[in-house]
């Protein structure tokens, strides 16, 4: 089998399973008892908490752990909407959130909050200007993702942050496909919280954290919560935040070489399919700032992303259609509809996003199968 759907999700890395096991078998304790085994869980969790706010450029105390990403948004803008919602009644956020984040603002809008959806242009990309438009008086919260997953572009965070802190807007980011591929320092971004995720980094499913500054007020969700400072209740799962630890220190070791591998698979791919490039079209940017190279969408014409899907699957060629989450629905996803104009348009679409493993082998075979079934 040849798995090209990474942005969907990564299989666990050798070490960061051994991780899980060590801790399953030594650290099971509950980390908030007081005996010794809850003492010796409780240090291990500390321990995981410095190095992932080190990641991020954070102190440990700004680390709260979480399901996974999307729990990891909804935490983090809910209890950053409680703290702040007496500031104003307008609210920021871009057409190709993901769909959790668009879900906690729908919400807003069913409570009376006045939310802009910021358009992209046909590269996915939110403009600053568009930004200082909508910006106004009781504006309080912004919500901007930092990478597209479907499509790979980066948002300037940092330039949008800048406007933000100046005008005393919070700014989350949700940076679940950037963290482990690129750097991010929640100093340089002006963010004040993010969401991460260890599925998308060769981690276990049902681990992620929110990186909240400690500069930023933030109100607990559920009442009375004592776990994590009341950010999320229940008992912390030691064995999954020391995997999803161990996963990240794998994948930032390296980083730029990593990335600049990726690079080159992305290119070397891309040439490969030179004999249909007179119908290729391909989304993002060839810009490396502003371009996550793992992550490549694809649109032929005369094909239907669902049956290039259908079609390479016969031959184990896992690829997708678009974001996982939106994969059960019908209707396109937030960010096709954003960047395409027409449904036929949003029909071609397919996305094809390397991992740590991908081999130019690999894909050289895969692009000579994507040439046939064009050419049918």
């Amino acid at each position: 089998m040849i798995y090209l759907d990474h942005a969907a999700t990564t299989p666990i890395s050798s070490s960061a399973m051994k991780t899980w096991i060590k801790a399953n078998e030594d650290y099971f304790a509950n980390a908030s008892s007081l005996h010794e085994a809850g003492e010796q869980a409780s240090q291990l969790f500390i321990t995981c908490k410095k190095q992932l706010a080190k990641f991020v450029g954070m102190d440990y105390g700004d680390v709260f752990f979480t399901s996974g990403g999307s729990e990891s948004n909804d935490l983090a803008l809910q209890s950053l909407y409680l703290s702040h919602k007496h500031r104003g009644n307008h609210v920021i956020t871009s057409s190709i959130e993901h769909p959790t984040v668009h879900s906690f603002f729908r919400t807003l809008e069913e409570n009376g909050v006045e939310v802009t959806y910021l358009p992209v242009n046909t590269n996915g990309l939110v403009s600053l200007e568009d930004i200082k438009s909508a910006t106004r008086p009781d504006t309080f919260l912004a919500s901007i993702q930092h990478v597209n997953s479907e499509i790979g572009v980066i948002q300037p965070l940092a330039s949008f942050g800048e406007w933000f802190i100046e005008n005393g807007i919070v700014f989350h980011s949700d940076c679940v496909q950037s963290f482990g591929k690129i750097p991010i320092h929640m100093g340089n971004s002006y963010l004040d919280a993010l969401s991460i995720s260890s599925h998308k980094i060769r981690g276990p499913k049902g681990v992620g954290a929110v990186v909240m500054s400690k500069n930023v007020d933030w109100s607990p969700v559920h009442p009375l919560t004592s776990h994590q400072e009341g950010f999320r209740p229940g008992t912390l799962n030691v064995p999954g935040i020391a995997a999803f630890t161990q996963a990240a220190i794998d994948m930032y070791e390296h980083l730029e070489e990593k990335r600049a591998n990726a690079w080159q698979l992305r290119k070397n791919f891309i040439d490969s399919l030179t004999p249909i490039r007179d119908r290729l079209h391909i989304e993002g940017l060839s810009d490396d700032s502003m371009q996550l190279p793992n992550i490549l969408g694809l649109s032929i014409k005369g094909v239907q992303g669902q049956y290039m899907l259908l079609s390479l699957d016969r031959f184990q060629i896992c690829i997708s259609t678009g974001s996982a989450c939106q994969s059960n629905k019908l209707d396109s996803s937030s960010a096709m509809n954003a960047i395409y104009s027409t449904e036929q348009e949003r029909l071609r679409f397919f996305r094809i996003s390397f991992g740590y493993d991908t081999t130019s082998e690999e894909l050289a075979y895969v692009a000579e199968k994507i040439i046939d079934i064009a050419k049918e």
